[in-house]
C-alpha cells in the first residue's frame, strides 16, 4: 500500500490531515480520562459504536455525530471558537 505524505510530515503547518489526527488523539485522550470505552461513549452519545470506532481510528464521521460525542465529553462549548477569528482579507486586517 502506496503511503499518502502530507506537507505536515515534513514542515511545521497545520493541514486538514494534521488537525484531524490531532482531534482524534484529543477525543480518544477525553474518552480515557473520562474513563469511558468506545462502547460506553457510543451510548452516551447516542451514535452508534462503529462510527465511534471508525472515527478513532480514521477521522470520518458527520458532523451531528461529533457533537453528539462532543456533547457526551462534555465539550460541546468548544464549537463556539469555530469560525470565531476575523477574516484576513489585507495587511491591514491582521492583528499579528
Amino acid at each position: 500500500m502506496d503511503k499518502k505524505f502530507d506537507i505536515g510530515d515534513f514542515i511545521n503547518a497545520k493541514t486538514q490531515r494534521s488537525v484531524l489526527n490531532d482531534l482524534t488523539e484529543r477525543v480518544k485522550k477525553r474518552r480515557k480520562e473520562m474513563k469511558f470505552t468506545q462502547k460506553e461513549l457510543a451510548a452516551r452519545s447516542g451514535v452508534s459504536y462503529a462510527s465511534v470506532r471508525r472515527f478513532e481510528t480514521c477521522g470520518e464521521i458527520s458532523l451531528s455525530s461529533l457533537m453528539s460525542i462532543a456533547a457526551a465529553l462534555d465539550c460541546l462549548e468548544d464549537f463556539d471558537g469555530l469560525f470565531a477569528k476575523k477574516a484576513i482579507l489585507n495587511l491591514k486586517d491582521f492583528e499579528g
